[in-house]
C-alpha cells in the first residue's frame, strides 16, 4: 500500500498540473471502489475550480469552493495527468476532464481506493478521530510517551495506530524502530519517555528523507510523471529478512505483529 511519503509525492506531483485548474467533466467507468462513488461528488465537483490540494494521514483532499473531494489510492491505485487521447487500460476507473485538455485519471487494479466528497467546513468521518501528522509540530516523543501510559500492546502496533499519528505505515514503522533502536514486539508502555523522543526524531527525520527520495518503490506505486522512487534500495530492515543487517552484520529476522510482516535486527534491537 502506498505510504505517507507516496502520497505526499503524489500530492507536490499532481499540483502544479491541478490547481488554478477547472474540472470540466468526470468520466467514471467504475463506480464501485472500495465504497461506491457518490452523488455529491459527481454533481458538485464537475464546473469547480480546484484552490488546492492538501494531504491528510494518506488522503488527498482536493479543494473546491463548495467542498472537497477526498481521495484514497488503496493498495494499488495510482494518479496521473495525462493527455486526453491516451489509451484507456483495463483498470483506468475515473477520469477528471481538465479545463487544460488533460485528465486527472485514477488507475486501480484492486479497487480498494475511493473518491468520496466533503462539504465545505465539514470533516469527513474518514478524517475523525485522526492523530496529528508526524511531520508536524504537533508530533513529538512526549505524545508518543503519553498516549503509550499503560498501552500492552507492541509499540510497532502503537506506532501504527492512527489516532496515534497518522501516516507511518508499516515500511516506515519497521525502519523508524530500527533507528531509534527499539525493539518492536517491546510493550508501548514499557518504553521510556527518552526513547520515544528519539523515536518520534527518526519517524520525523525517516518519513521526510523518503519524500525528498520520491517514496519508496513497490509493486504497484508509480509517481505521476511515471517514474519510481528512490528510497527501497536504502531500507535497512524492511524486506531484507535473512539479509545482514546494514549495521551489525546480524541477520535481520520477520515476524508477524497485528498482521503485518515486521522486520527487525535482534542485535541492533531491545
Amino acid at each position: 500500500m502506498p505510504e505517507l511519503p507516496e502520497v505526499e509525492t503524489t500530492r507536490r506531483g499532481l499540483a502544479p498540473h491541478l490547481v488554478g485548474r477547472s474540472v470540466v467533466a468526470l468520466t467514471i467507468r467504475q463506480p464501485a471502489l472500495r465504497w461506491p462513488i457518490p452523488h455529491e461528488l459527481k454533481r458538485h465537483l464537475p464546473g469547480q475550480r480546484i484552490v488546492s490540494i492538501e494531504r491528510r494521514a494518506k488522503y488527498l483532499l482536493v479543494h473546491t469552493e463548495p467542498g472537497s473531494a477526498l481521495l484514497h489510492l488503496g493498495m494499488s491505485g495510482t494518479l496521473r495527468v495525462l493527455p486526453a487521447a491516451t489509451p484507456i487500460g483495463a483498470h483506468d476507473h475515473i477520469d477528471w476532464h481538465l479545463d487544460s485538455g488533460q485528465v486527472l485519471r485514477y488507475t486501480d487494479p484492486r479497487r480498494f481506493g475511493c473518491q468520496l466528497w466533503q462539504a465545505r467546513a465539514d470533516t469527513h468521518p474518514l478524517l475523525a478521530g485522526l492523530g496529528p501528522e508526524p511531520l508536524s509540530d504537533a508530533f513529538n516523543g512526549d505524545v508518543l510517551w503519553l498516549r503509550s501510559r499503560g498501552r500492552s500492546a507492541s509499540v510497532k502496533t502503537f506506532l501504527m495506530d492512527q489516532a496515534v499519528v497518522v501516516g507511518v505505515g508499516n515500511i516506515y514503522a519497521s525502519e523508524a524502530l530500527f533507528a531509534a533502536g527499539i525493539h518492536p514486539k517491546r510493550a508501548a508502555g514499557a518504553v521510556s519517555r527518552e526513547r520515544y523522543a528519539r523515536l518520534a526524531e527518526e519517524v520525523k527525520r525517516i518519513l521526510a528523507y523518503a519524500i525528498a527520495r520520491g517514496g519508496t518503490t513497490l509493486r504497484d506505486f508509480i509517481s505521476p510523471d511515471g517514474l519510481p522512487g528512490y528510497f527501497e534500495q536504502e531500507l535497512f530492515v524492511y524486506g531484507r529478512e535473512a539479509e545482514p543487517c546494514r549495521v551489525c552484520a546480524t541477520p535481520i529476522r520477520s515476524i508477524v505483529l497485528g498482521q503485518r510482516s515486521t522486520f527487525f535486527c535482534t542485535r541492533c534491537q531491545h
